[in-house]
């Protein structure tokens, strides 16, 4: 029968790719799902928190407090370790500073019209986390569908970029919008790079640009979703709710790109940055999803080495 089925299947070889294509599709998303743990949950403590509420604790606050338990619980079972979530601080810091900036009255770019303790100025701490969200998806991306590149630039080039598109978000209120350019520096940076990801058994792989602005666009969609939740307002969405303008997209590909470069540098310190992750992590990371999603299947107890 093994025989027969071998035969089978080099007789329809187009067949069978397709068939084996679908597949990896299925898997894709059921990675891309898991991988979103963070951000889901998060969102439904955004939609939560339009509904419940706590006397004398404001809405803003809540939700700070009810992201640093979903952090610290994400930690504790073992889906995330404790060096993703200071990898992930970096960005709740960045995304702070750029969030104060933002909002300041002199820009106005978006607001927090809803009073908290735990608000910064204009901004709320938790809105970092919105930041942090992304770090977080990316880092567990990277585990679940096993990512490595291939011609991926030097550390100098990814930075400086990484950099440049940082501090645009900033100057272009004052001079040019560069973004424009920098995505055209991107492409010359990054444009012969491949990611490789395993959705299941076989290593696929696309260009990173193509990557960046899937990504962005995956993201805008999560930005209506949060705005819609009345995490922050738009301008021009402070009277009733509408779609965040497409052009946003770009903004987010290219906050993507500074996400991947930072993740990049932690792998790269790592020496995961051109070698896939072990097929199944062992211990703190990821222990306790099944073999198939790449976790060991053995409870948070086993001990590996090779988690990063």
């Amino acid at each position: 029968m093994t025989s027969a089925t071998g035969r089978l299947r080099r007789g329809r070889p187009l067949a069978w790719r397709l068939e084996a294509a679908g597949e990896d599709l299925v898997w894709f998303g059921v990675k891309q799902a898991v991988a979103c743990a963070f951000p889901v949950g998060f969102f439904l403590v955004l939609g939560l928190s339009r509904v419940v509420s706590v006397p004398g604790l404001a809405r803003y606050d809540l939700v700070l407090l009810a992201a640093v338990a979903l952090q610290s619980t994400l930690v504790a079972v073992g889906f995330e370790t404790w060096r993703d979530a200071r990898v992930a601080l970096r960005f709740h810091a960045l995304g702070l500073a750029l969030e104060l900036f933002k909002t300041s009255p002199a820009i106005g770019s978006w607001s927090y019209p809803e009073p908290a303790v735990t608000k910064l100025a204009t901004v709320p701490i938790y809105s970092g986390f919105l930041y942090a969200a992304v770090a977080s998806y990316v880092l567990a991306a990277w585990r679940l569908l096993r990512l490595r590149f291939t011609r991926y630039p030097g550390r100098i080039p990814a930075l400086a970029l990484a950099a440049a598109i940082y501090a645009n978000f900033f100057t272009h209120h004052w001079l040019p919008d560069l973004r424009w350019l920098l995505m055209a520096v991107t492409l010359a940076v990054f444009g012969r790079t491949r990611v490789h990801y395993t959705p299941r058994a076989t290593e696929r792989w696309m260009p990173l640009p193509a990557a960046f602005v899937l990504i962005g666009g995956f993201v805008w969609l999560a930005e209506n979703l949060s705005t819609f939740l009345g995490a922050w307002a738009y301008p021009d969405q402070l009277l009733t709710w509408r779609t965040v303008h497409l052009g946003k997209i770009t903004s987010w590909s290219l906050l993507v790109i500074v996400t991947i470069v930072i993740v990049g540098e932690h792998m790269r310190e790592r020496g995961a940055l051109e070698t896939p992750l072990p097929r199944r992590v062992r211990g703190p990371g990821w222990a306790w999803l099944p073999a198939f999603l790449g976790g060991s299947g053995r409870g948070p107890r086993s001990r590996s080495r090779g988690s990063v």
